[in-house]
């Protein structure tokens, strides 16, 4: 029997309701063995960069991201090998010296705006989802996110949206759509598709003989 986990790839714009989506599938299977991965926490180390050159930072871009780190480390938890997933240090804008030990397991939610960009990592997934959300909403979650969560000002975020984060995703990550198998319209709020994705990784465990 094939042992290896199954792997879910959840992407979508910023405010999409991906994470919703992703943490909605992990919640349904917390009996089983299951883990989060975010490719948020595998920007690149800047470490060897001055804080100025760090601040120019554009994390909407494809570049932004270690995706070679991020495929070593899901290759590593398909062979059953424990893990040190990067943390993130977003106030110093490079990765911090802390790391999270992470244990195979039999389900792998990763989660990522960019996570259909890459070819190899398409091609690690069992299942691609991508989470479609009509652009003003997802600039009003974003602006409610920020504000609230992240102590930004209004015309910070709308300036950050619109000379950053809307042409990003325009360019690379609305393309990516033709690679998801499945396209969840309206992100966590879409129970019916939250509820299909669940049943059908439930045969997929039946079948690897892992419930």
């Amino acid at each position: 029997m094939d042992k290896k986990p199954v792997i879910i790839g959840v992407a979508g714009g910023s405010g999409s309701g991906k994470t919703t989506v992703a943490n909605k599938i992990y919640c349904e299977f917390q009996d089983q063995n299951i883990i989060m991965i975010e490719q948020d926490a595998y920007y690149k180390d800047q470490s060897h960069l001055p804080m100025e050159e760090r601040l120019k930072t554009n994390y909407d871009h494809p570049l932004a991201f270690d995706n070679d780190l991020l495929i070593t480390h899901l290759k590593d938890l398909q062979r059953g090998e424990r893990i040190n997933k990067p943390v993130y240090d977003y106030a110093n804008h490079t990765r911090s010296n802390e790391v999270i030990l992470v244990e195979p397991r039999d389900v792998i939610i990763l989660e990522g705006i960019l996570i259909l960009e890459d070819e190899q990592l398409r091609n690690i997934m069992d299942i691609k989802l991508y989470v479609d959300t009509d652009s003003d909403l997802r600039i009003i979650r974003r602006l409610l996110r920020d504000i609230k969560d992240r102590g930004r000002t209004i015309d910070s975020v709308i300036d950050q949206y619109t000379s950053v984060v809307r042409p990003m995703h325009l360019q690379f990550i609305e393309p990516t759509k033709r690679y998801a198998d499945i396209i969840i319209p309206e992100g966590g709020h879409n129970q019916v598709a939250i509820d299909l994705m669940v049943t059908k990784i439930k045969t997929i465990l039946e079948e690897k003989a892992i419930l």
